[in-house]
């Protein structure tokens, strides 16, 4: 019994899979409680699908992909801002024109591309397909945003409540502004040779999303996510060996799984104080 709990973890690819796990957890879970308490939630589906074209675009032209990546994500992210602040649309329907029309002209590069090298797993991931330059890519960006979000968390939470307020208490507003938009971009770098562009904004929506219904102070909330996102993360990477399944798309079940168990309890909660208090008055 134990021999064959125990037996993932003797092959090569399945430890760099937890290793991975381990690495992009902790910045895609603090950025999702950020995103969660901004209602950001569309920006990092957003900025994940509109890096297609830049990846494609660096493939092209034989430069790293993640530097791509970078580039398109921040373009998508600029622009969405430009246009919701100069026209009368609002924010989120300009995401959804942008990121949708990057995403149409990535696939469009990628369907025209002829080429012996498979780019799906940009698309869906490859957590078993993981070497050594990934680890060391999504360990070098995820110390990098993580330790800024961390430093910062107090600033970015004012700016988040009261932008006004974060600007008259003499905080750098832009700066956490596009300082926040450059973590998104780079932690969906970290997270390419893992889950992929499409399953990447699960991972930076649902931890944030199941820490605020579990918790009430946001510094808690993000330890909670932290821990939610990485055992989700290690759960479905292990149980996806047995059951031969995607690994990205079983983290996404299991953290779907544990979002519905924690609205079903803070329904109850809120049911039950609710009748406690009618009973009172």
């Amino acid at each position: 019994m134990i021999e064959t709990m125990l037996y993932p973890f003797q092959f090569p690819f399945m430890q760099n899979a937890f290793w991975i796990c381990l690495l992009v957890a902790p910045p895609t879970a603090l950025l999702s409680c950020f995103l969660v308490l901004k209602g950001w939630a569309l920006m990092g589906d957003a900025v994940s699908h509109a890096t297609l074209p830049g990846i494609v675009l660096a493939w092209i032209l034989g430069l790293p992909l993640i530097i791509g990546a970078f580039g398109a994500g921040m373009l998508c992210a600029l622009a969405t801002g430009y246009l919701a602040h100069n026209s009368r649309v609002k924010q989120d329907t300009v995401m959804g024109v942008v990121f949708s029309g990057m995403f149409g002209i990535g696939i469009i590069m990628y369907t025209s591309i002829h080429t012996n090298e498979h780019l799906d797993h940009i698309l869906f991931g490859n957590m078993l397909g993981v070497g050594s330059a990934d680890l060391w890519t999504s360990g070098l960006i995820a110390l990098l945003v993580t330790t800024l979000l961390i430093l910062k968390w107090k600033d970015l939470l004012l700016h988040a409540f009261d932008p006004a307020q974060a600007q008259a208490s003499g905080l750098p507003t832009n700066v956490l502004h596009y300082g926040l938009l450059s973590a998104l971009s780079l932690t969906i770098v970290s997270t390419l040779s893992s889950v992929g562009l499409i399953l990447a904004v699960a991972l930076l929506v649902t931890p944030g999303a199941i820490a605020f219904l579990i918790v009430r102070s946001f510094d808690k909330m993000l330890i909670v996510a932290v821990g939610i996102c990485m055992v989700s993360m290690l759960v479905g990477t292990y149980a996806s060996f047995f059951l031969d399944s995607s690994p990205a798309a079983t983290i996404v079940l299991v953290l779907t799984a544990i979002f519905v168990l924690a609205f079903v309890r803070r329904l109850h909660v809120t049911r039950k104080t609710s009748r406690i208090a009618s009973e009172k008055a």
